[in-house]
């Protein structure tokens, strides 16, 4: 006892030594009971005329500001113990009481504020413990992450459990490095996967960031990053500002520079304090037309008063879902304001509780002399961390009482020996806050994570200014971690509204255009992902979505239209009966045709004519029925190739080509024969007759039967869907197997057609009446002269189109052996029958 005797003048003379201090030593708010809980609520913001140090009393010139939110978590914590101590089921027989203390956002006195809950002295000495109460059981904090994890290694020392209710460094989760720290709000890294689901509903994917230089923030903008990366979106840039000092004037232009020539229209900004909140406002950001902005902060109720002169629908704010205990609102409405710490300094908060524009629920009932209308805090209705300081409260109640009177584990009931409170507190209570699970008086579970974090939702804030001049919190969405997948995040884009300012709604931020369907996106060298190039899909790709990395090949089948967004089925094509080429071409073979018939007729009905007689008429007959089928078998090449006209294509026409040549050849040999044996003692005469004549055309054209019995025999022909020759076509086409056997077969025809023109070339000048020959030269060079040219130009061309030129040949170089060898017969056997006579022909041999 005498030891606090001393400690009280001690106490008394630092008190004279800091002369007109009373800001810098105020005493806390003591609430005597069987068990402590310590508070250290910021309820002002000091600030001192010069760095404060350990050697001089501080500069008389400070200002201290109110933080007129906070004064609710103050009350929250009083109303807690309030409560409880007046419930007989969760403590009974025993009492709470609480040292709060008032830390003024300075580090210093935050350290002063946890010294003085140690020694439950208002002028505290290190190690020393001047105990006039109950046993102190844990500290409830509100301080910003780097401020909570240093006071939490000086807590460490002494075992002592720490229950903080604000954003909290997410490094503090490690239960390593903090073994003694609960945290009653969840990390902030919770948010970022709500902000990029945000980000990828309204495909924004060109962003910027601004965060402050704390650790939390800055591990925040990590994983933000990382997400947003991850989903195909880009940022443009990351500001980081100082969330204690003010910015130089040359790191204030730059970042002011950075964002107002920024192509984003999206900025997700982090604020921790009303520091970084008006640093943010003297940036002049939330001026910049079309720019929106996705906040989250801790200061939400200068964040909303800053917004408010704005004026701008630009914001959406992540905000946890708060909630108010519906008692919290009697004990404010009913509270007497000389409970409060530093009284003169917010009395004014008290009496802004009569004003018109509090909530009915918090309205207190006021006299006339009584005026509230100097004080705003009213405006804000989300009670700031109220409801996360009453579970802090209730936590540490539950869990002292599931350690007092559970009777479970290694621990005894406890006897209520009152002296023996130290035997358990605070070594053994840590367990007990681990494992802590309840219902709250709103019928919400509250219990830890295994990283000593508390699970929560988020709700998705559009700050509206009304026509009046209010600000307005509408919900538009939420986010809810512990949901199923697909259900954890919804937004309701009819009820956000956005500025007039707009282009469209919802707004777009895209460092490139979309790329449409029908092109793909080219990256720009040296530039982030989403900054990109349109260029069209190659040939026989599509793209059906918008923004594809990669076009897609359409099947064999099918070929894009002229979007190139669809793929359809390509058009075939065909040498067809139905088609004007087709039609042509059937009616020159059957022209043809007839007048080699009508020709054949001719030669029939007058074949005891001279003209007949002395030119072999059977050869002609057999020449005049080859070109006939000649004629028909360029039909078999008209139609849609079957594999049975695909094999009689090619055989018909060299079988019925090679008996005409051979016929040809047979014909001219006939006429050297013929005049050979005119001459005295010729040995040729013996050969003159059918006989040979025959023989030559059987024996030539049985050669070229063989060959295309070699061909079908090893690879024939076969019907080929050529999709490959033309873009958008699938080309029906004959494939001629093997191609060496097909020149083989055209080869031979040359073959047949020169001998035949070298030797009808040599005895065209020999003494004759009608001398067949000379057309037999003609004709052969007419039928050279086609497949000569019909080589290349079959090569160059596809599809019905080299069928086409085949059929030209055959139809060409049959009309050419049948004009030059018969038109001349029939011009004389009809036009001038003076010549067809034996007296004509003899005369003319002799000469």
């Amino acid at each position: 006892m005498n030891n606090c005797l001393y400690m009280n003048c001690l106490k008394t003379v630092l008190r004279r030594r800091l002369q007109g201090q009373d800001l810098l030593t105020s005493p806390g708010y003591h609430r005597n009971g069987d068990i402590i809980i310590g508070g250290i609520v910021n309820v002002n913001t000091l600030y001192l005329a010069e760095r404060f140090n350990f050697t001089n009393p501080p500069n008389l010139l400070e200002t201290k500001i109110i933080n007129t939110e906070n004064i609710y978590n103050f009350l929250a914590f009083v109303s807690a113990v309030e409560e409880i101590n007046n419930s007989s089921e969760l403590l009974p027989n025993l009492t709470l009481g609480f040292h709060i203390y008032n830390s003024y956002s300075n580090l210093l006195l935050k350290f002063k504020a946890a010294m003085n809950i140690f020694s439950q002295m208002d002028i505290p000495v290190i190690n020393y413990n001047c105990q006039t109460s109950g046993t102190l059981a844990a500290i409830i904090e509100g301080l910003p992450g780097e401020r909570s994890s240093q006071i939490s290694n000086v807590l460490s020392i002494y075992h002592f459990p720490q229950i903080s209710y604000t954003f909290q460094n997410p490094f503090m989760s490690d239960g390593i490095k903090f073994p003694y720290l609960y945290q009653a709000m969840p990390s902030i890294l919770n948010i970022c996967t709500g902000i990029v689901k945000l980000l990828k509903h309204f495909k924004w994917t060109w962003v910027g960031i601004i965060a402050p230089d704390d650790d939390s923030s800055q591990r925040f903008v990590q994983i933000l990053k990382e997400g947003i990366e991850q989903n195909g979106a880009c940022i443009e840039f990351i500001e980081i500002i100082s969330h204690i000092n003010n910015l130089s004037n040359e790191r204030f232009d730059k970042i002011n520079e950075t964002i107002h020539k920024s192509s984003t229209n999206v900025i997700i900004a982090h604020f921790n304090n009303e520091i970084t909140i008006n640093l943010f406002w003297e940036l002049r950001i939330f001026s910049i037309p079309g720019m929106i902005f996705i906040t989250i902060t801790e200061a939400e109720f200068y964040l909303s008063h800053q917004m408010g002169i704005s004026s701008k629908n630009n914001t959406l704010l992540f905000t946890r879902i708060k909630k108010t205990i519906p008692s919290f609102f009697k004990f404010i409405s009913e509270v007497n304001p000389i409970l409060f710490p530093d009284y003169i300094a917010i009395e004014n908060w008290w009496l802004g509780l009569c004003s018109n524009q509090c909530p009915q629920t918090i309205k207190r009932s006021c006299s006339i002399d009584e005026d509230g209308s100097g004080m705003f805090h009213c405006d804000n209705t989300h009670f700031a961390n109220s409801y996360d300081v009453y579970n802090a409260v209730y936590v540490l109640a539950h869990a002292l009482k599931d350690m007092l009177f559970s009777g479970s584990g290694n621990t005894t009931t406890w006897n209520g020996d009152r002296q023996r409170l130290s035997d358990y507190l605070p070594w053994k209570l840590h367990r007990y806050l681990k494992n802590v699970h309840f219902k709250n008086s709103l019928g919400e579970e509250i219990y830890f994570d295994e990283n000593g974090d508390q699970a929560t939702d988020y709700n998705i804030i559009n700050l509206i200014h009304l026509p009046n001049g209010t600000l307005k919190h509408e919900i538009v969405g939420s986010y809810k971690p512990s949901a199923p997948p697909g259900e954890d995040f919804t937004i309701d884009e009819k009820m956000i509204v956005w500025e007039a300012s707009f282009i469209q709604t919802p707004p777009q931020s895209r460092c490139s255009q979309n790329c449409a369907p029908g092109f793909r996106k080219l990256p720009r060298e040296g530039k982030p992902v989403c900054c990109y190039d349109c260029i069209p899909c190659p040939a026989g790709h599509i793209s059906n979505q918008t923004d594809m990395e990669n076009c897609i090949r359409c099947p064999e089948d099918q070929w894009p239209n002229e979007k190139r967004d669809v793929c359809i089925p390509k058009i075939i094509i065909f040498l067809s009966h139905e088609e004007s080429l087709g039609i042509v071409l059937i009616f020159i073979s059957i022209f043809f045709f007839l007048i080699t018939a009508v020709i054949l007729g001719i030669f029939i009905s007058y074949r005891e004519t001279p003209i007949m007689r002395s030119n072999n008429r059977n050869l002609s007959y057999i020449l005049l029925v080859s070109l006939m089928l000649c004629f028909l078998c360029s039909l078999i090449f008209i139609g849609h190739p079957e594999k049975v006209t695909c094999i009689l294509r090619q055989t018909a026409f060299g079988i019925t080509f090679s008996i005409s040549l051979s016929s040809v050849l047979a014909k001219t040999i006939t006429v050297v024969m013929a005049f050979q044996t005119t001459k005295p003692g010729s040995k040729l005469r013996k050969w003159m007759g059918s006989r040979v004549s025959y023989s030559t055309v059987l024996s030539f054209s049985l050669l070229q039967v063989l060959f295309c019995l070699v061909w079908l025999g090893t690879a024939p022909p076969f019907p080929h869907r050529n999709t490959q020759t033309e873009d958008g076509t699938i080309q029906i086409e004959c494939n001629e197997g093997s191609i060496i056997a097909f020149y083989c077969v055209l080869g031979y025809l040359g073959f047949l057609a020169g001998i035949s023109f070298i030797v009808a070339f040599l005895a065209r000048n020999l003494p004759d009446s009608f001398n067949e020959a000379k057309y037999i030269t003609f004709s052969m060079l007419v039928f050279c002269s086609v497949w000569v040219s019909f080589i290349p130009t079959y090569l160059s061309t596809r599809g019905k189109y080299m069928v086409a030129v085949e059929i030209f040949a055959i139809l060409a170089s049959s009309a050419g052996i049948l004009g030059c060898i018969f038109i001349p017969k029939c011009y004389i056997i009809l036009l001038r029958p003076d010549r067809n006579n034996r007296k004509y022909i003899t005369k003319n041999k002799l000469m």
